[in-house]
């Protein structure tokens, strides 16, 4: 299993997405002195749990939501965490 699909199955199973998107960005960073050390990836989640919560505490229930597979093999990991959309 891929590092992206390792953190999308966790979110979903943490969060219960409406919405999810990773990407992994890690082939545009190659070279970079930080790639050597995990992939970069962006994170684009809608989650009923981010209702009425600041954007700091959504970042860390993704964060919390990755426990220790956001430790290892993961640089860089942009977060946009909102809760679902009210159309």
């Amino acid at each position: 299993m891929s590092r992206a699909a390792e953190i999308e199955a966790a979110l979903r199973a943490a969060l219960e997405p409406v919405e999810l998107e990773v990407i992994d960005d890690s082939a545009r960073h190659a070279g970079h002195a930080g790639a050597r050390e995990g992939g970069h990836f962006q994170v684009r989640i809608r989650s009923a749990r981010f209702a009425g919560l600041a954007p700091l505490a959504r970042h860390r229930l993704v964060y919390d939501a990755l426990g220790p597979l956001g430790q290892r093999g993961v640089h860089a990991l942009a977060i946009d965490a909102q809760p679902p959309r009210q159309d």
